[in-house]
């Protein structure tokens, strides 16, 4: 049941994202997210094809309406630690397609547990002139709120996203402990490699 609640929950984090911005450079951190969660848990619910599983269909989503809202090389930075620093632009490439298909595939199985939860979002307790914020808020549904925060970075007069907190665990720790032992044990030429191997075994894209 915790296991459904927080792939839930990760799956709203990613819909939360895939919102158009509008306006966003007139936002507050709270109010960007909150405008977010408003515009396009609706959108998921009524998206047979995204409830589906359709790996093709998520990607495109992610590409089109996440990426451009996410400072990922920041957050596959701070998976990867310090052997990011050392990585060649190849590694670096590589690296960032395999975690980006990972995090894809993750979702596009969370986004079929969506139904119909809601997000509240909590007041910003950061001033305004801060560069980092964290914007807390909570999945309301069937059972226990499950929080769901989001560390942001100013951005021009925007905001980026670089790390989600599903019920407790921050996706960038999470996967800090995952990837150390390939890491340890190979490098990143290792972690690349376990990724990519993960990937293919995931069902390929309906439709």
């Amino acid at each position: 049941m915790l296991r459904r609640r927080l792939i839930s929950a990760l799956g709203l984090s990613a819909a939360m994202l895939a919102s158009p911005l509008v306006r966003a450079e007139a936002l507050a951190a709270d109010a960007f997210i909150k405008q977010l969660s408003a515009e396009v848990v609706e959108a998921v619910k009524a998206d047979k094809a995204i409830q589906s599983g359709d790996v093709a269909r998520i990607r495109a989503l992610v590409d089109s309406k996440v990426m451009p809202h996410v400072n990922f090389e920041r957050m596959t930075a701070m998976s990867v630690g310090p052997q990011w620093r050392s990585a060649s632009p190849d590694q670096r490439k590589r690296m960032l397609d395999e975690f980006k298909l990972l995090l894809v595939n993750t979702y596009s199985g969370a986004m079929t547990q969506v139904k119909d939860q809601t997000i509240a979002v909590k007041p910003l307790r950061s001033a305004p002139v801060d560069g980092e914020v964290v914007v807390r808020s909570e999945v309301r549904g069937n059972g226990e709120p499950i929080q769901l925060d989001y560390r942001l970075e100013k951005a021009g007069e925007g905001w980026k996203i670089y790390d989600v907190n599903v019920g407790g665990f921050w996706v960038v720790e999470a996967y800090k402990g995952q990837f150390a032992k390939d890491l340890s044990t190979g490098g990143l030429d290792a972690l690349i490699t376990r990724l990519a191997e993960k990937n293919k075994a995931r069902p390929a894209a309906k439709g």
